[in-house]
């Protein structure tokens, strides 16, 4: 005989699936507006306070509410917060030496009822500092030892029987989200920062600094005002990146020259063309990128000058390095 207390959806359109997730999401944001916000804001709060602390974020949950845990405290990571998943059935096994005295702790539990969880919280309340709880049952066990309860609970799950997992972990890992976002923002995170944590990959490619990517030291093309022509094309030439700097004794950047330029002065003096100096032909305003710049800005620039090299600044308008087109292509940003 079937369960007649459960539901079935044997007609629903596969389209609808994704409707009850979304749902369960809005119903999660009208929360976050109303009866929730005050809650998500101590559980930003007790994460900054961690922070500030120099203790970390531990984060479990066991089976599918285990994987978005994960997922959380990877995000928390990415964005500049020490986070760690422990999970529950290793814990108890010596895993709980991953947390320390001072820690917060972020529990993941549909039920706030799951056995292997209520088994470690004892010691989770002895060693963590605060308790910071996803719970769709706020009268659970979980739910009611913890410091700051947030409520993940959904009208229904997509599941056509309403039993496995789905709106609910969608809606645990969205408030994960939320939570390592706001942190982030009130740390004042910026890209820069985020650059720091992920130097693989094509994200690390797209968030690469010029000063990492440019001809600099011996590679640098570089003259004096008072170089003789002959001198500056034997520099260009070696140097192979169709440009020179002209610099101060100091090392201050005061012009370029490119092979436009040369072209340009054998148009206009033919012969006489080797007869000049570098400060007398260069281009005293030059398109110039400072050495932290990331190298998206890079490219940005010369495709809105239509350049392909650009010279690399230090403090007080030393030249650093240059920048050609050709050093971008490795990172398929073009």
């Amino acid at each position: 005989m079937s369960d007649t207390s459960l539901t079935s959806r044997d007609h629903t359109l596969p389209s609808e699936f994704v409707r009850i997730e979304a749902r369960a999401l809005l119903e999660l944001a009208i929360r976050l507006d109303n009866a929730m916000l005050a809650d998500f804001n101590r559980a930003v709060e007790l994460l900054l306070e961690a922070v500030a602390r120099q203790n970390r974020v531990i984060v479990t949950g066991i089976g599918k509410s285990g994987i978005i845990a994960r997922k959380i405290a990877a995000t928390l990571r990415s964005l500049g917060t020490p986070a760690h998943y422990l999970h529950p059935a290793d814990a108890i096994h010596g895993d709980l030496g991953m947390l320390s005295r001072g820690d917060t702790v972020i529990v993941l539990s549909a039920s706030g009822e799951t056995e292997e969880l209520l088994t470690l919280l004892p010691l989770l309340k002895r060693l963590a500092d605060k308790l910071i709880t996803f719970c769709g049952k706020g009268d659970s066990t979980l739910a009611q030892a913890s410091d700051v309860v947030l409520d993940t609970s959904v009208s229904e799950e997509a599941c056509p029987n309403n039993l496995a997992p789905t709106a609910s972990t969608t809606v645990m890992l969205a408030l994960g989200d939320a939570l390592a976002l706001e942190v982030s923002r009130r740390r004042g995170w910026r890209p820069e920062d985020f650059a720091e944590l992920h130097p693989g990959g094509r994200l690390g490619k797209r968030l690469a600094r010029v000063g990492d990517l440019m001809h600099a030291g011996e590679a640098l093309p570089k003259v004096l005002v008072s170089t003789p022509m002959p001198q500056v094309i034997y520099e260009m030439s070696r140097r192979k990146l169709g440009m020179t700097t002209v610099l101060a004794e100091d090392g201050r950047l005061l012009g370029m020259i490119s092979d436009g330029d040369l072209r340009r002065l054998l148009e206009r003096d033919g012969g006489k063309a080797l007869d000049h100096t570098a400060g007398e032909i260069m281009n005293p305003h030059p398109v110039t990128i400072g050495v932290g710049a990331f190298a998206s800005s890079a490219l940005a620039l010369m495709e809105e000058k239509k350049i392909t090299s650009l010279i690399v600044l230090g403090t007080d308008r030393r030249a650093e390095g240059v920048l050609h087109l050709h050093d971008l292509w490795t990172l398929e940003l073009i």
